[in-house]
Parts: structure tokens; C-alpha cells; sequence
């Protein structure tokens, strides 16, 4: 996990990917069974001892005890040249030297998956750093190994952490990396509207391609803005962003997706809304999430078809979404009643009235009580002069 060529994803998180389709329930078999053989290349090639131990303990790999025991010995030769190569700096070597000896046994330990000595030695190496950016840089490393592992309370530590050395300076390049991370860490803990405002801000200074292709970056970006801004921004943010209209064509269904819900085509948003739903559900941030999402989407659309309407037949909006009568009926009485919807249905003349909260209507009431205020101010304030 000591970095990834620039344009290239980390290759520890492309490994997590693979993980997480071989225990998905959806991948077929048939794929699980070159995933199998890319894991353990993978795990093989970086010398993932303590991986293979829980990969092997939880029947997801077959054990193999020769290769075990021979990665063992290979971990073990190379942790001992790794502590010569530190006392070899201590006693002839300057400072700056032993820092990155010490560095290099922590990418060690990252790069063969042993957590808690990573981080053991992360922070070793920590103790031993003076400039803020290459603090800066161990807070990265410690980022990727939690995304690795989806532990979101290290991330949470490690996004704070950052945030207060960059009080003590830090340079824009790495605040601006900083954003994409919490950002991913904002929409893995469903808090979609920060993470939408972090990957808007990031769009021309993107560079963590360490953790995620430009490509994916912008299909967050429009998966969570469509969920949480309104029409305007949507359009002058997003729809109309140039940096996003030159990949957006690249990602199955994200175009029709975003420009059919901005256009108001209804039938096209939902035939593109099934073929994104299948990419969602095999995303590893995203899928913990996957109906939460999707109710929220649908929650955005038939708000935006409702508001053009104050009253309109449910056979007509069925119409409009290429769906039958059956189906608008059962999905907008469970989002009434959960009250994500402000209309009511008529049953008997099947149509939708609205019931949106007017906001002039709101202004007047708040004005109006405003005023009685006011008026019960003054009316106290003259029994006071008046005595």
C-alpha cells in the first residue's frame, strides 16, 4: 500500500473491490472463480499473510499450508532486514534516515495487511517527523489502510487529525486530497449532501487517484448531487459542468440518468435508474446504502413530477413513468406515509392532490405572527410607561 502510480488505483483498494464481489451474493459463480485466483495472486505477490489467515479461517480460501508457511518465513526475513536497515541509522545515519527506515517498516506492514502493527508503526514514525506535509502524508497511508478495512471510526480520527495539522500549515495540494477523502468517507456513512458539496469543490483539483479512478469520482459526484441539490445548482454544478460532460458519457446510463431527470423525461429516467441501480449495488460504499438510495432518487423525482401539478390523475403520471397504475399507487402511499411526499391520493377519482407547503403562504403566517408579537411588546411596554 505504499502508493499507486499516478492515474492508477491503490492497489490494496482494487484488491478490497475483488473481496467484496467474492462475498457478494449477486456475482455469479462463474466470476467468483477468477476472483478467487486474483485474490490469491494478489495476496500471494504482496506476501498477505495475515489476509490469507482470515480469508482461509472464514472458508472464503482454501488453506494451503506450504504457501502459509513459506510467506511466514518470507515476512519474518524481511522484517529482520527491515530493523537492521533502522539500526543502521540510528547508529550512523542522520535523523531524516531514520525517520524513512522506520517508514519503510510501516509500508511494510501495510503492504502484507497486518493492521495493527501498521499502525502501531505509523504512529513510530510519526514521533520521529517534523514537517507537517509528511505528517500530513502518514495521515494518507493510515486513510487507505482504513478504507481497506471499511473501518469508518479510524477514518473519522484520521480526517480530524488532518484537519488540525493543516492548522499548523499544510499546502493546498494535500488539502485538496484531504476533501476527496472525506468526501468517500461523507457518502460510506450516508451523510450524502456534505459528501456532494466535498467532491463539487474537488472536481478541477481532482488527484487522489489513489482511491478511486476519475471516472468513479464523477459518478459520485452526480449520484449524491442529484439526491441533494436543488434544480438551479443541479444544472449550473453538475448538468452544465464541463470537467463532468467529458466523462459522463463514459459510465453506463449516468447521462441519462442525470440530463433525463433535469428534462423532466420521465419514462427514460426510470429505464436508466434500473441500469444504475445494478452498478450501485455492486459498489462497495454504496451498497450498505442501496434502498436508502433508492428511495431518495425516487423521493426527488416524483416530488419534481408533483410540483408542476396541482391535481393530476394517477393514471396520467403512471403513464408519464412508463409503469402501471398499480405500481404508482402502492409507491407513492408508502412515501406519503412516511412523509416524503406532500400530496394525498383520492382513491375514488384516482387522482393526486398536492399539498405542498406554500412558501408565501408560510412567509404570511410567519409575518403575521411576527406582528402579534410586536403589537404585545408594545401594548406591555406602554402599561410600563403609562405607571
Amino acid at each position: 500500500m505504499d502508493g499507486a502510480a499516478e492515474g492508477s488505483q491503490q492497489p490494496h483498494l482494487t484488491l478490497a473491490n475483488k473481496l467484496f464481489h467474492l462475498n457478494h451474493p449477486d456475482v455469479p459463480d462463474i466470476e467468483k472463480v477468477q476472483l478467487k485466483a486474483d485474490v490469491l495472486e494478489s495476496i500471494k505477490s504482496d506476501g498477505m499473510t495475515p489476509l490469507y489467515e482470515t480469508l482461509t479461517a472464514t472458508s472464503v480460501l482454501e488453506l494451503d499450508q506450504t504457501l502459509l508457511d513459506s510467506m511466514l518465513a518470507n515476512n519474518e526475513e524481511e522484517l529482520k532486514k527491515l530493523d537492521e536497515k533502522i539500526a543502521d541509522a540510528e547508529e550512523n545515519l542522520g535523523e531524516s534516515e531514520v525517520r524513512e527506515a522506520h517508514l519503510a517498516k510501516a509500508l511494510y506492514f501495510i503492504r502484507i495487511s497486518d493492521k495493527e502493527k501498521a499502525l502501531e508503526q505509523l504512529k513510530l514514525t510519526e514521533g520521529k517527523t517534523v514537517a507537517v506535509g509528511q505528517k500530513m502524508d502518514l495521515v494518507f497511508y493510515t486513510l487507505q489502510l482504513a478504507f481497506f478495512y471499511m473501518d469508518f471510526d479510524l477514518v473519522s480520527k484520521s480526517i480530524d487529525k488532518a484537519k488540525k495539522l493543516f492548522e499548523e500549515g499544510g499546502d493546498w495540494e494535500r488539502k485538496n486530497r484531504l476533501k476527496v477523502y472525506e468526501g468517500l468517507y461523507c457518502m460510506s456513512t450516508r451523510n450524502f449532501k456534505k459528501a456532494a458539496s466535498l467532491f463539487l469543490d474537488s472536481i478541477s483539483t481532482f488527484t487522489t487517484y489513489e482511491i478511486f479512478p476519475y471516472e468513479t469520482f464523477i459518478f459520485y459526484t452526480v449520484l449524491t448531487s442529484i439526491i441533494t441539490l436543488d434544480r438551479v445548482s443541479l444544472k449550473q454544478k453538475v448538468v452544465d459542468a464541463p470537467e463532468i460532460l467529458t466523462v459522463l458519457g463514459k459510465i453506463p446510463f449516468l447521462s441519462e440518468f442525470l440530463n433525463s431527470l433535469y428534462e423532466c423525461q420521465y419514462k427514460a429516467f426510470f429505464s436508466a435508474f434500473a441500469g444504475m441501480a445494478e452498478q450501485i449495488k455492486f459498489d462497495r460504499y454504496l451498497y450498505p446504502h442501496f434502498r436508502f438510495y433508492m428511495r431518495e432518487v425516487r423521493t426527488v423525482v416524483y416530488s419534481q413530477f408533483l410540483e408542476s401539478y396541482k391535481s393530476v390523475t394517477v393514471e396520467a403520471m403512471a403513464k408519464a413513468f412508463g409503469v402501471s397504475v398499480d405500481f404508482i399507487d402502492q409507491e407513492l402511499s408508502r412515501f406519503i406515509a412516511a412523509g416524503k411526499l406532500h400530496c394525498k391520493i383520492d382513491k375514488v377519482a384516482g387522482v393526486l392532490e398536492t399539498n405542498r407547503p406554500d412558501a408565501k403562504n408560510a412567509l404570511y403566517q410567519a409575518t403575521i405572527k411576527q406582528g402579534d408579537f410586536l403589537l404585545n411588546r408594545i401594548q406591555k411596554l406602554s402599561r410600563v410607561i403609562d405607571l
